[in-house]
């Protein structure tokens, strides 16, 4: 029985150190493109990564897609949720204390930064840690900060993930340590890179390519942190690159979220189950095919299919608040992806006027256009209320200031009018056929002169 044991223990082992992983990246490589079966779209390059994503960021369109939606294992990329939660859920100058469990819960051989039970460090450093370090104790602290313990925090993960769009998504640990039933999609993970890559501080945090601790009074040790992310630290050079995360565990294999901007346009690249080092000439490889082969076009430039031709409906040369202009416009920040060698008259729209609370508030919009190429969603662009002519809306102030400026012209208009209404009337009321009007001296002079025609009278 004890060999029967010892056998099943061992025979995973074995059998991992038997496969041949070049091998099988050389089949994924063969693996269907799904992106290249869009009609006019640019052929995206054979990688040997099991799936693979590359999304622009502002507008969510997807450039390429390979198994975007796969479930497999994310390993230490995780860590991008973790940082992204904690920079929502606290503040940078908290301090993080590192319990029994925060330390001793991951593996001793594992990713970590050396924290001992009881040091502490502020949550900005913590970041560092995490991102440059890759540390999983650090993880586990920072998660028991926010949320009191590990798993409450594991529950919160979960949840953004859904509010973000995730639907392939289960989150078990706080750092990516293997585990069957903690899993994402290329997709999903893009989705919370695009809202980690739109922190600006979290953009510096995950673009560190060495990090020092100094030594302090709760955490004794001086120490650097070297980043693994190749593209970071330059050992890979591309230009543009915003930040990004690196993975690895003997299941997920090599897995790699990374961020560029250029041209107008900021990727989001995310490859997972590749082997090294070509986690990193793929990512090389579809940030070329992004930037290469599509373009940001700007739809208030460009488009005017939306807008009725009847411009009186939309136009007014004045009012009683002075001159409007133009009352509906497109948003002059509203961008598309498309490629490079069609034009937005390519694309299909539709309108829709359910918009959220920030689009509505921020952007004084009514409605939204949503773009389509060959059927594939390439971006939105606002219907907003403009101000004269198309130029942007004055400040609170002096919009006020005109207001009352002209409610006082209004009421001047109309005492002004009152008065003559009234002086009319009087007139009107004064010139009836038939009667005549005499003041109270008329009066007494002809009562007087009939008296003395009496006495006259009766004199004779």
């Amino acid at each position: 029985m004890f060999i029967l044991v010892m056998s099943q223990l061992y025979l995973p082992v074995h059998a991992t150190e038997n496969i041949d992983y070049e091998a099988e990246a050389l089949e994924r490589k063969e693996l269907p493109i799904q992106s290249n079966e869009i009609a006019s779209w640019p052929e995206g390059p054979a990688i040997g990564a099991e799936a693979a994503i590359v999304m622009e960021a502002k507008t969510g369109t997807i450039l390429y897609s390979k198994n975007i939606h796969e479930e497999l294992y994310p390993a230490s990329t995780t860590k991008i949720m973790t940082c992204l939660l904690a920079v929502e859920n606290a503040s940078l100058s908290d301090r993080i204390t590192f319990s029994h469990d925060a330390v001793f819960s991951v593996p001793r051989d594992g990713s970590s930064i050396g924290m001992d039970v009881g040091e502490s460090i502020s949550l900005e450093q913590a970041l560092y840690g995490i991102m440059v370090g890759s540390a999983n104790e650090v993880a586990n602290a920072v998660a028991e900060h926010v949320s009191g313990s590990i798993d409450d925090y594991v529950k919160l993960m979960n949840t953004r993930a859904k509010e973000l769009g995730c639907t392939n998504t289960h989150f078990n640990n706080t750092n990516g340590l293997q585990d069957s039933n903690h899993y994402t999609s290329a997709y999903d993970l893009a989705l919370i890179a695009r809202e980690f890559f739109n922190n600006d501080f979290l953009c510096k945090v995950g673009n560190t390519p060495r990090y020092h601790f100094e030594p302090t009074d709760t955490q004794p040790d001086d120490f650097y942190l070297n980043n693994k992310h190749k593209l970071i630290t330059g050992e890979v050079k591309y230009d543009g690159i915003v930040g990004g995360k690196t993975g690895y565990t003997g299941l997920a294999r090599e897995t790699l979220v990374t961020c560029a901007e250029k041209n107008g346009m900021k990727l989001i690249c995310v490859v997972l189950k590749e082997e090294s080092p070509a986690q990193f000439t793929d990512t090389v490889t579809l940030f070329d095919y992004g930037f290469n082969n599509f373009k940001s076009v700007n739809v208030s430039d460009n488009d005017s299919r939306y807008m009725p031709d009847d411009s009186l409906f939309f136009e007014s040369e004045h009012d009683v608040f002075g001159k409007s202009g133009t009352i509906l416009t497109l948003d002059s920040s509203s961008n598309i992806i498309i490629p490079k060698i069609s034009s937005i008259t390519e694309t299909a729209y539709s309108v829709s006027y359910e918009l959220t609370e920030s689009e509505k508030s921020l952007h004084n919009s009514i409605a939204k256009i949503s773009y389509t190429f060959s059927g594939v969603p390439v971006g939105t662009a606002l219907i907003n209320y403009s101000s004269s002519d198309g130029q942007k809306e004055s400040t609170s102030a002096t919009k006020s200031n005109t207001i009352y400026i002209n409610i006082l012209v209004l009421f001047i208009i109309a005492a002004v009018l009152l008065i003559i209404v009234s002086i009319i009337s009087s007139m009107n009321s004064r010139s009836v056929p038939g009667k005549r009007y005499f003041s109270r001296s008329d009066k007494i002079r002809y009562n007087r002169r009939k008296r003395e025609f009496k006495k006259n009278k009766h004199n004779f």
